[in-house]
């Protein structure tokens, strides 16, 4: 019998991204017996329906939290963008593994983005991509794009689409980084706050905070706290068109964002301290809204 169980989507990328926090925690931790507990959430059954017309939040993380709550999970492993910025009293963000690629992708049979023929039909759920995209292309037609990402793969290659819009990391986690036409510059593409960073979420305290505490990759974490406190001080949940991008450069974090609003993009780029980089999102997030 496993110690600890890690709670989990059913879809393969959720389970190759459990299986990461998986090993992540066994390398450190060579007393605990772990295994996955497969979940599905509510969003999983949202199958022909953008997100962004349902009410409510996390979707793809209720029956996680739930299985923490009634302990018959210790560890949950998310997509840390599908996490809702709001903090619950109940969890915590334990860790944030170290980031996969953050940037989105095109996936074309038509060419890079420029190059995509006049009026072509591009796919994506997302309002913060179709903003952005419209904002270079204002001639193509942005569409959603529902499924996991093999089934909008297959909906291109049925003609659907002349291209879709991914995130890097899922696809390199799936092994279908051939599938990439383009890397999106975060210039012409900021991707969504956390986009790329694997969650271990737990109860706010305890035994298992604790562990998880010990995987956590500090330039990650320093990284994905900055763009998901600047995204809370816009007010945004995670369907909002908001783009985020932190680094560190030169001992000093810097955060990259978007707001893009009626067609026109406010843009900021703000520096601050990694040991602080909530007060740099949200006081980033407050000099840009001082623009309007």
């Amino acid at each position: 019998m496993p110690d600890a169980l890690i709670a989990t989507r059913a879809s393969r990328l959720a389970r190759i991204q459990a299986e990461a926090v998986r090993l992540a925690l066994a390398a450190v931790h060579s007393d605990l017996q772990l295994a996955l507990l497969e979940l599905e959430t509510a969003g999983d059954h949202l199958h022909d329906i953008s997100l962004e017309k349902v009410e409510g939040k996390g979707f793809f993380t209720d029956s996680l939290e739930r299985a923490l709550l009634a302990g018959t999970a210790q560890f949950a492993a998310h997509s840390l963008k599908d996490l809702p910025v709001e903090d619950s009293a109940a969890f915590q963000v334990a860790a944030v593994l170290p980031r996969e690629d953050p940037r989105d992708v095109l996936v074309s049979r038509a060419g890079r983005l420029l190059e995509l023929p006049m009026g072509a039909r591009v796919g994506t759920d997302s309002s913060r991509r179709r903003a952005q995209i419209l904002l270079v292309r204002p001639d193509l037609e942005v569409l959603p794009v529902r499924g996991n990402v093999p089934t909008r793969i297959a909906k291109l290659d049925r003609g659907e689409f002349s291209a879709i819009v991914l995130a890097a990391a899922g696809l390199h986690r799936l092994g279908l980084a051939a599938e990439v036409s383009e890397y999106l510059d975060p210039e012409l593409c900021l991707p969504a706050p956390g986009q790329g960073a694997i969650a271990i979420q737990t109860l706010a305290e305890g035994e298992w905070r604790e562990r998880a505490l010990a995987v956590d990759d500090p330039g990650t974490s320093a990284a994905v706290r900055a763009e998901r406190a600047f995204l809370a001080g816009l007010g945004g949940g995670c369907q909002a068109p908001v783009g985020a991008l932190a680094t560190i450069e030169s001992d000093l974090l810097v955060l990259r964002g978007v707001l893009v609003e009626g067609g026109q993009a406010r843009r900021i780029t703000a520096t601050g301290d990694p040991n602080d980089p909530e007060a740099l999102g949200d006081g980033a997030a407050r000099q840009l809204m001082a623009r309007s």
